[in-house]
């Protein structure tokens, strides 16, 4: 009898503890949950912890709150050149809105990727259209990518996903076209160097060019002054000689005569020719520079 009353309380905690499981979920820090009513959505705004629902009629079904990766292989897109490149990309996703996620795919994560394929392929496929084979070898990656993404979050917004970013990681090309490009690359590159080289130089002309104005303007400036101090120099002397001719007439002449005698004789190989009775000795010849002896006897 106590052995069947056992039993019977075993049964009946095994069924509540039944119950309370099936009564009960869990939503992870990394998942987002959806609570179905025989198959219609009643709730999608729960926080991680835990939930409550009812047995049979509630089902849940949890996604990835997640950024998740879409590798996909190479694949060939024409360039506005109509040649062929290989690119090897890669897509990072998450969900966004976990309702319009479930009813755009019925939450199969690889529907999702294969319709956000199809959007970046698309998008891909636009933007290598517009550019050259030139264009898209030297292109920056992400300038490349920026008006492509911005295109493919807004196509890929009515499946509850956004496009986090999108990653060239190779691009190749075809062997038939490689040479030809990087050579054209290559002429492209030597023409920008001759290019800023002629700038250069351009440039360096005319900064010589200026640099000889200003030394030429510099030197005139200088010029000018130099022979305007020299005039007022020359005109001072004058005024400095004519005060001194007013003061003592006889001592100006015989300072004047010195200074000649002292330039003009006395060096080696100096000859002058000049009559005996000139004017240039005539302190040679008297004592007080008379111009006659007649004139030095009298004084």
């Amino acid at each position: 009898m106590m052995s069947n009353k056992f039993s019977a309380v075993l049964v009946v905690l095994a069924l509540a503890a039944l119950a309370v499981s099936m009564s009960v979920f869990i939503v992870d820090e990394r998942e987002m949950a959806i609570k179905f009513r025989f198959g219609e959505i009643m709730r999608s705004d729960y926080e991680p912890g835990l939930h409550f629902k009812v047995p049979i009629v509630n089902n849940i079904r949890t996604f990835p709150d997640l950024i998740l990766t879409l590798d996909n292989r190479p694949e060939r897109f024409l360039t506005g050149e109509r040649k062929f490149v290989l690119v090897d990309f890669f897509v990072k996703w998450r969900i966004s809105d976990i309702d319009s996620f479930y009813r755009a795919t019925r939450g199969d994560e690889l529907v999702a990727s294969n319709r956000l394929l199809s959007i970046v392929r698309d998008g891909l496929r636009d933007t290598f259209a517009e550019r050259t084979i030139q264009e898209v070898v030297s292109a920056e990656r992400s300038a490349l990518l920026t008006d492509m993404l911005t295109s493919a979050r807004a196509a890929s917004s009515d499946l509850g996903v956004t496009i986090v970013d999108v990653r060239v990681k190779r691009i190749d090309l075809p062997d038939e076209v490689s040479g030809s490009v990087f050579e054209r690359m290559r002429q492209e590159r030597a023409r920008v160097a001759s290019q800023l080289r002629a700038e250069g130089a351009e440039q360096s002309e005319k900064l010589r060019a200026e640099a000889d104005r200003q030394r030429t303007v510099m030197l005139a400036e200088a010029y000018r002054e130099a022979e305007q101090i020299r005039g007022e120099g020359d005109a001072r002397a004058a005024e400095i000689y004519a005060e001194a001719f007013s003061q003592n007439t006889e001592f100006y002449y015989f300072h004047r005569s010195l200074e000649a005698y002292r330039r003009s004789v006395g060096r080696d190989g100096d000859i002058l020719v000049l009559k005996p009775d000139s004017d240039f000795f005539r302190y040679f010849r008297y004592r007080n520079g008379a111009e006659s002896q007649a004139e030095a006897v009298a004084e």
